[in-house]
């Protein structure tokens, strides 16, 4: 049995920005989100880290034709397999 809590990718952003901001400390966001002071360093560090990533369109692209060229080959396969079991159940 696991305690730990997961947080959504928009929960840690929000976190991560607030914290980058500067408006408050650190211990005052995670006083008000309840989360553990280390684990908000460690996500504004990500996102500080990770921020190029955003302006990476090849990167966005590539990752999109990955997902929709396995979507297309499922989609190919259960095409065949519905006109497979269609010429099956006419013979009966």
């Amino acid at each position: 049995m696991s305690n730990r809590k997961k947080y959504s990718s928009e929960f840690k952003a929000k976190v991560a920005l607030a914290a980058i901001k500067g408006d408050k400390t650190i211990a005052e966001l995670s006083s008000n989100f309840q989360v553990h002071s280390s684990v908000i360093a460690k996500w504004k560090m990500a996102l500080i880290k990770n921020a190029a990533n955003a302006f990476d369109s090849k990167k966005f692209n590539n990752d999109k034709d990955d997902n929709t060229l396995s979507l297309n080959a499922k989609i190919g396969e259960l095409l065949m397999e519905r006109d497979f079991l269609k010429k099956t159940l006419k013979m009966f």
